[in-house]
């Protein structure tokens, strides 16, 4: 029988992704016939060297140079297997046996799974470092302890950046990762010389709080949902609450009808802080002339029902689509709902003290992350100079 030959293909359906970047494969041939797998490695076009077959230019290029030829042996590895077993040899068989996971009692992904669990971090905090499982579950479907070399982990990384993932994203997503990784170390399922957090350093940057104008806010709140955007009419209505209460999307998403309460005739907000434990009170008929109450109202028949959204990452998603229909140029987030009540409460003359208590912070310099307060100070005092020199009653 005629060996399996392998080689390195490298944008083979000849099509680029968001980010113009394309997946290395190995090219399987056995009696003219082809199959490709993948290496979960993606590069830029000037990145591949075609001739040599072989990464260039890239700042990890010898660590992923190295991974390609590991995962070639791999695969070699599997085909001498089936070989020692006395089977007959086909492609049908070698990816059969690749995409066969390895037993769950060596599998760091079970592992994960059963640590998140059995945490007693809280459930949105869960369901954060779960979103992370599955992140690694798409780029190998199963992962045992020896597998978490420092290869293995600069390839994910790889692999988040293809998917277009911020750099803070895959920050946290490395977080996760290395915990579970150090708790894997100290119950003596990895050895801690093979530690691959050691050489890989996890890269983040300064976070850059997006918020909405006036203008834009405006925009959001009068865009209409027509044909198949129709859908989306919840997630809007939600990231504008959140923009006049000033919400996360954990407080959001725990809120039911009992916190919404009737105090002498007016409309209250009154929650329990899913981060902080803080109780805050927002009153809600004072809060952007009152407009949270009239989203409330339109879902009064099922208020419970409005509080239930989709996993974060899929929300912020349909944002960003809102947010382009709505011609606001910006990357919009849940959490951008946030920074926009307190950007425009400041804006608008609320002490930050004020500011604070309505967010729930337990300090005045979390409240100050939110918004540059000398700016918006500034510009909001020479606006009224500038107003009331108009009007002839100060000079400058």
């Amino acid at each position: 029988m005629e060996k399996i030959s392998y080689n390195l293909v490298f944008n083979r359906k000849k099509k680029l992704n968001k980010k113009g970047m394309a997946l290395v494969q190995v090219e399987a041939y056995l009696n003219r016939r082809k199959m490709y797998f993948s290496t979960k490695i993606y590069l830029k076009v000037d990145q591949w060297d075609a001739k040599r077959r072989m990464v260039k230019g890239h700042p990890n290029a010898d660590v992923l140079n190295r991974m390609l030829y590991e995962y070639i042996a791999a695969i070699e590895q599997t085909e001498l297997g089936l070989w020692q077993q006395g089977k007959s040899i086909s492609l049908d068989l070698l990816k059969e046996s690749i995409d066969k996971p390895v037993s769950s009692g060596r599998s760091f992904l079970s592992f994960y799974k059963e640590e998140v669990a059995n945490s007693s971090l809280k459930e949105s905090t869960k369901q954060n470092h779960l979103s992370t499982l599955e992140l690694l579950r798409e780029f190998k479907k199963d992962i045992s302890f020896t597998d978490l070399t420092f290869e293995f982990v600069s390839s994910f990384d790889n692999y988040l950046q293809s998917r277009g993932y911020h750099l803070n994203t895959i920050a946290k997503h490395m977080k996760h990762l290395k915990r579970y990784v150090n708790v894997a170390i100290n119950k003596e399922h990895m050895d801690v010389q093979k530690y691959a957090f050691r050489k890989y350093k996890i890269k983040s940057v300064e976070g850059n709080h997006t918020h909405l104008s006036p203008e834009e806010l405006h925009k959001f709140e009068d865009l209409q949902l027509t044909g198949k955007f129709v859908k989306l009419q919840k997630t809007k209505d939600a990231f504008l609450f959140c923009c006049y209460a000033g919400l996360r999307y954990s407080d959001f998403i725990n809120l039911t009808s009992a916190n919404i309460v009737e105090f002498h005739q007016e409309t209250w907000l009154i929650y329990k802080s899913v981060k902080t434990g803080i109780e805050v009170r927002l009153p809600l008929y004072l809060l952007f002339e009152g407009k949270g109450i009239g989203i409330l109202q339109r879902y009064k028949e099922g208020l419970n029902n409005f509080f239930k959204l989709k996993d974060n990452s899929n929300i912020n998603k349909e944002l960003n689509i809102l947010a382009n229909l709505a011609g606001i140029d910006k990357r919009v987030s849940f959490h951008t709902a946030r920074h926009t009540n307190a950007t425009l409460l400041l804006y608008s003359g609320a002490n930050i003290t004020t500011v604070q208590k309505l967010l729930g912070h337990k300090s005045v310099k979390t409240t100050q992350v939110y918004a540059n307060i000398m700016d918006i100070t500034v510009v909001r005092d020479l606006e009224k100079a500038a107003l009331l020199k108009g009007n002839g009653t100060h000079k400058i």
